[in-house]
């Protein structure tokens, strides 16, 4: 497991069924992120209504020659209610029988022999973490899913998965906006084990951007004079603030400008000054520190 690497910046499919992109551009979209060194594709089996998968699938079956140039990322363990599956209500499972079923359904959306990285997708309170670690080594000795990760788990859920499994990383949410990762004792954990984690939403949802609260403007003020100062855009500088984080963490894109891309790119050879990382900090929580 140690030989295995995330790109710096991954790039997250969440959206790619609102980019509406033919298969070609899809294609030339794959080509012109790993041309920036964006090697790692994040994916959810319940993306775009189910769709998101097979959308790049498409592009990877129409280029096979893309998927020996790129790390998988996927997840599972959220049962969606949707049109096709007509469940009582949203619920997760991680039984050893659904989390194949997916692992197996992704491998085929995306026309592909393995999954570099799978992650459950949210804590399941119904979790039976020796079980579902059996179910993580049968699935990586048939050559399925080379690493295994969770997503949104507290520190108390990975160290009990953990405990029974090996686990690459934790995908949590992180930005200048939302910040209760430093506190919850994930980004911690991460330090302590040596593992990266993975950062969702790292620009806020775009409401770093245009959002109205008094939280948002406070941040945005901050970070325009900050961003004019190390003259980068707020969109570097926002990523730039996660980066700066000692757990080392992989900030997710969202978006399907390549233009965006870049910008996540750009931040990593932005370094910043702990003065103007706390400033952030500062207007995003309304006080200083204590």
């Amino acid at each position: 497991m140690q030989d295995f690497e995330l790109s710096p910046i991954v790039a997250g499919l969440w959206r790619i069924a609102d980019w509406n992109l033919g298969v070609q551009e899809r294609v030339r979209w794959i080509e012109q992120a790993l041309e920036l060194g964006i090697t790692s594709f994040d994916h959810a089996d319940i993306y775009g209504d189910y769709h998101a998968e097979a959308l790049f699938g498409e592009a990877l079956k129409a280029e096979p020659t893309l998927r020996e140039r790129m790390q998988l990322v996927t997840k599972c363990g959220v049962r969606l209610r949707s049109a096709q599956r007509q469940y009582r209500v949203n619920y997760y499972d991680t039984s050893a029988a659904y989390v194949r079923t997916q692992v197996e359904q992704s491998l085929r959306n995306l026309h592909a022999e393995h999954l570099d990285l799978v992650l459950i997708h949210r804590p399941d309170y119904l979790m039976d973490a020796a079980a579902l670690a059996d179910t993580f080594a049968t699935l990586t000795l048939e050559g399925k899913v080379s690493h295994w990760g969770v997503s949104n788990h507290s520190a108390s859920q990975f160290a009990l998965l953990h405990g029974h499994y090996r686990l690459l990383t934790n995908q949590v949410e992180l930005s200048a906006l939302q910040m209760n990762a430093l506190d919850d004792g994930t980004l911690d954990q991460a330090q302590q084990l040596g593992l990266r984690p993975m950062i969702w939403s790292p620009l806020g949802g775009g409401q770093l951007f245009t959002g109205k609260t008094e939280q948002a403007v406070r941040v945005r003020s901050a970070m325009t004079a900050i961003a004019a100062r190390y003259d980068i855009s707020i969109a570097v500088l926002a990523i730039a603030w996660v980066l700066r984080h000692p757990s080392r963490p992989h900030p997710i894109t969202g978006t399907g400008r390549v233009e965006g891309l870049r910008d996540a790119v750009a931040a990593l050879d932005v370094r910043l000054d702990a003065q103007d990382w706390y400033a952030i900090w500062t207007a995003s929580k309304g006080h200083p520190v204590p």
